[in-house]
């Protein structure tokens, strides 16, 4: 699997418009569903909620890695933003995250959720990686860092 194959650049955002958790979400939903990758954002927006209460998505070291499962998005979709400000995300390591990633797939694609996954994580694990990331000045620049990482 290529995280490419599930982003486009016009489910990059940076800076992100909102500067708390829900909305910020919310807002990354909203871009998928503005390129026409989710049906139905509010059960999309409901699902991802669902999961982020049931244990925080900010893993530590300025990454969130929201997630859920939707019966109306047909396949994985990808959305990635970074806040103007690093946003409390109440992450493992207590620090503010800079950089939320957000994989929606159908509760059908188990296998591909847990590879999406994987994948996000492994490209994620490079600290230079991620400091180019937290410091990406525009949509472009992220996406861009994303099809290096895969090529």
């Amino acid at each position: 699997m290529r995280i490419l194959d599930i982003l486009s650049p016009s489910s990059v955002k940076v800076p992100l418009a909102s500067t708390e958790k829900h909305a910020i979400l919310d807002e990354l939903v909203d871009l998928l569903a503005a390129n026409g990758l989710c049906p139905d954002a509010e059960a999309v927006k409901k699902a991802v909620w669902e999961r982020e209460m049931i244990r925080t998505t900010g893993i530590g070291m300025g990454l969130a890695i929201p997630h859920g499962k939707c019966s109306s998005v047909p396949s994985l979709v990808l959305a990635i933003g970074k806040p103007a400000q690093p946003v409390e995300f109440g992450s493992l390591d207590k620090k503010p995250v800079e950089l939320i990633i957000l994989l929606v797939s159908n509760p059908d694609k188990k296998d591909d959720h847990i590879q999406a996954l994987g994948k996000i994580s492994k490209i994620m694990t490079s600290p230079e990686f991620r400091q180019r990331a937290y410091t990406a000045k525009d949509s472009t620049e992220l996406f861009g860092l994303f099809r290096e990482a895969e090529s």
